[in-house]
Parts: structure tokens; sequence; C-alpha cells
């Protein structure tokens, strides 16, 4: 590649630089904030908890996952125009934990006219998570891992056991108001968030402009609207989770201060040596009915930090 074929460009709505290499764009290094360090659920802290994340032989507390979906933004932005914050999709494994001060690189490669395959690395080269981000309906990198994981033998259970897999919670109602705290799962405003995230946008703020004249949710927080008022599900415990893949996917735009219909359904488990593990899918509603955001969950659970949990199966 010549170098007078690298182009170097911000993307409306960003001041994001991206460099440009035949389909390949690349965002700059980031080193994201972790703000889960207060988290609390079921009365103990979380994996983000660096004494917490220490006893479960961690590094260091990790920075929250969906907090690198913040760096594509502006890699899909300047690949669809503002329709990705309309019917866009990033569908995540998560790979390598990240703790602060540690450097990422998130790059997208387009694979079609509304498809592309994405990745995040470390400073190290150590990958982080990898991504399809797509338009509409097609293919994502979770449909295929959903469904592996639903054809499997599940095994013994002694954590997740409790689960049955179909069934929905009651309807509820949630929102984001740019102020508003969002509970012990997330502590921390939308506000907090946007001046911490690592590519603002004016499009994030009321009262700036935006091509839909109202301020939209951050892809990253779009996990967060989901579940700051927690699933409640019957997952023993008390124990330490940590998300395993992540996928949201928009119908519409999604706006800070609108009420939604939320409604959440399990639809698979699964185990793996260190942790045993349960999918959920999240769907948002307007209050007319018609579909606003989809968000699919695969979370983890480490058996090490279940006290109950047989020590020959550890």
């Amino acid at each position: 590649m010549r170098e007078d074929d690298r182009m170097t460009s911000t993307p409306d709505g960003f001041d994001t630089p991206i460099e440009r290499e035949g389909d390949t764009l690349t965002g700059p290094w980031r080193a994201p904030r972790q703000m889960l360090a207060e988290q609390e659920y079921d009365g103990h802290t979380s994996v983000h908890d660096d004494a917490t994340a220490a006893k479960l032989g961690l590094a260091g507390a990790p920075i929250e996952g969906p907090t690198h979906f913040s760096q594509f933004d502006p890699l899909a932005v300047a690949l669809w125009g503002p329709a990705w914050f309309e019917r866009g999709c990033i569908s995540a494994h998560f790979e390598t934990m990240v703790v602060e001060g540690e450097q990422v690189q998130a790059s997208v490669t387009r694979s079609g006219p509304a498809a592309a395959r994405g990745g995040a690395v470390k400073a190290t080269g150590e990958p982080v998570l990898s991504a399809s981000l797509t338009l509409g309906d097609e293919p994502t990198e979770l449909d295929d891992r959903l469904a592996r994981m639903q054809a499997k033998d599940v095994g013994d259970l002694f954590i997740v056991d409790r689960l049955e897999v179909g069934w929905t919670s009651p309807p509820s109602t949630t929102s984001m108001g740019f102020d508003d705290a969002n509970g012990n799962l997330y502590p921390f405003s939308l506000r907090d968030k946007v001046a911490a995230i690592t590519e603002p946008s004016p499009w994030y703020v009321p009262g700036q402009p935006s091509p839909w004249g109202h301020a939209v949710v951050p892809t990253e927080m779009l996990s967060v609207l989901a579940h700051k008022g927690g699933v409640h599900l019957p997952v023993r415990g008390p124990a330490v989770g940590l998300f395993i893949d992540l996928e949201v996917k928009r119908h519409a735009p999604v706006l800070v201060g609108e009420t939604y219909t939320v409604t959440h359904q399990v639809v698979a488990l699964g185990q793996s040596r260190r942790v045993e593990s349960y999918w959920t899918r999240t769907r948002l509603t307007d209050t007319g009915g018609a579909p606003v955001a989809t968000v699919l969950l695969h979370q983890g659970v480490f058996k090490a930090s279940y006290a109950d949990y047989p020590a020959d199966r550890l």
C-alpha cells in the first residue's frame, strides 16, 4: 500500500481521527476509563472491584466490556453515516480483559454493503474483542456462537441450575435521562459517562445538534439502559460474574429521556472450565409497541467465587 493510498478523516458528529487504508478503517489509541469500581449487586461488590478481582487471580479490575464499543461508533458512522444509530448492530465476543491505563485500538474492515468485521487490540497485541458490525438484519458474530451453545449438552450446573430456557420477564419500563442515576449496577449517570467516554459526540448531549433533533444513547450505554433495573434471575450466590459476549442492535434511534418497555428472556445456558453461564435477550419497545433495540448478553459466573461450589468440580 502506497503512503498516498492512506487517508485520515473525521466522521460527522465526532472529533475522532480515522485512518483509512483500502477497506479498513482504524481509530486512534485510547485508554478507556473504569467506571464500575463502586458497582454492587446482590449486596456484594463485583469483578470490577480491585480486591474482588485479586481474589479471582485477575491482574486488576477489568473495564466493563461495553466501554470498548464507543471506539467503534465513529468507524461505523464513517461507513454508514447516521444510519448506524438508526439500525446498526455491534455483536462482540470479549477475548481479553482490559484494566485502566492500558491502551486499546479499534479497527473495522468492510465485508459488504451493510457489514464489516471489527476488532480491538491492546498495545501489546493481545486481542480485546472480535466483532461484526452490521446494518439491518445481516448475520452477526453471536448468531453462530449462540446456536452452538444451544446445541451443546450443558452438563451439571450448580450456580445457574434454577434458570429455565424460555423464561420471560413481565414487561417493565426503563429510560435514561442525562442526569439520572442508573442504580447500584451502574453507579454513574449518562452525563458522567459522556464526560469520560473515549469518543465524545454532540449527538449524545441534550440541546446539542443531532440528525434526529434529539440526543441519542451511546452504543455502550444501550446494555445499561436494558439492564439498569436488573433481571432478577435465581442465580445462586453470592458469586461474581462477567460479560463474555454482547450484542446490541438498534431498530430505531434510542433517545435520551424517552421511556421504553423492556422484557428479558433466557435463551441458553452453558459452562466452561472456570464459569457457568447464561444468555439473555432483552427487547426494548416504544410506547406504541414498535421495536427499538435488542440486547443479547452472555454472562458468566466464576465457579470459584461461589462458596458452595463442589470442590471436585473446580
